[in-house]
């Protein structure tokens, strides 16, 4: 259903533009002659309804539409596609008068670098990289996260969770990013519990980005660790956590989400159940952030990191399954804003 509504959604798109074109439209200022900005969204693979990353994106967008006069249009990527593939959809955009622009994904880094370049007059965000040489200007705002303080978190309380010492990773695809979350997260079960063990399985390597929305492999790597004897998994894979849930329920297991807060999204209730805590990246907040700035024509620019001090990383507590252990999860993010714990980022 999700291929045939991007179909539908790019003729349409591709008629639009071609009816822009031929009145001679240029890039736009950001916010039209009636004080509204047309917002360009352009998402990462799983689109609106991954039940995670996208999903907090497109809950910015839509808190931003609510409380503003804005037009939006959403468009999304496809599994396996090139850089060329995203550097023709950011280019859409731009030339149909969409101003901002926003790009969910670090996959978009070196597409918006050339896009932004031609298209001086247009604001342009990327969710989740910033790459000096590659995605920086005048005209972009980075807008990155601290993973690692937040997979920290719930590292501990996987640690502090678990009864066999043993417990397990999910990671989408094995890239830096994800990697970010990975050594995070083991460093938060070590400092809970040096003893444990921690399982780590990515479901794709790059180029191939599908391990973000493949459920089946989900479940699969999880049945895997499961079996092995882990108790409790953290599903760093997008779309592909629901299968990795699935699997966590039927072993009568504990899961922790990622990105949006897991346990509250409609598509997971049969599973919110073995959903003990999620690492929350507020995307949706990042997105409104720099939304509200190009409305107020203060655009944010540069790299702006979204941390455990700012809000901008938080742990989940929906449901009550941490609600034991929630002083010493409070401790250790106190001590991480403070500096007294230093959360590794990198292998």
């Amino acid at each position: 259903m999700r291929g045939i509504r991007l179909v539908a959604g790019a003729l349409a798109l591709g008629l639009g533009l071609a009816g822009l074109a031929a009145c001679g439209s240029d890039e736009a200022p950001a916010g039209g002659g009636d004080g509204k900005l047309k917002i360009g969204l352009a998402y990462d693979v799983g689109g609106r309804g991954d039940q995670s990353f996208n999903d907090s994106a497109a809950r910015g967008l839509d808190k931003a539409k609510a409380e503003t006069g804005i037009e939006t249009r959403e468009l999304e990527a496809s599994p396996g596609e090139t850089d060329s593939a995203k550097e023709d959809r950011l280019r859409q955009l731009a030339d149909g008068g969409f101003n901002p622009i926003i790009a969910i994904g670090y996959a978009y880094a070196t597409p918006i670098g050339k896009v932004a370049k031609d298209h001086p007059n247009v604001k342009f965000a990327i969710i989740d990289d910033y790459s000096p040489g590659t995605d920086d200007g005048p005209n972009i705002a980075n807008l990155t996260f601290a993973e690692h303080e937040g997979s920290f978190l719930v590292g501990v309380a996987a640690a502090l969770k678990s009864k066999t010492n043993k417990v397990g990773y999910v990671g989408g695809v094995n890239t830096p990013l994800l990697q970010k979350f990975e050594v995070g997260y083991a460093a938060g079960v070590k400092a809970a519990k040096p003893t444990a063990t921690v399982e780590v399985k990515y479901l794709t390597q790059p180029p191939d980005m599908t391990g973000f929305n493949d459920p089946a492999k989900g479940e699969t790597a999880a049945t895997g660790q499961l079996d092995a004897g882990a108790d409790v998994i953290y599903a760093a894979a997008g779309g592909s956590g629901s299968g990795a849930f699935k699997s966590i329920k039927s072993k009568g297991k504990l899961g922790i989400g990622v990105d949006s807060d897991q346990y509250n999204v409609p598509e997971l209730a049969d599973v919110k159940d073995v959903i003990m805590t999620s690492m929350v990246k507020k995307v949706d907040l990042a997105v409104y952030d720099f939304i509200t700035s190009v409305k107020a024509g203060k655009p944010i620019s540069g790299n702006k990191v979204y941390d455990l001090k700012s809000g901008g990383i938080e742990y989940a507590t929906s449901g009550g399954k941490v609600d034991d252990i929630k002083a010493q999860l409070e401790e250790y993010k106190q001590k991480i804003i403070s500096g007294t714990v230093q959360v590794p980022s990198k292998k």
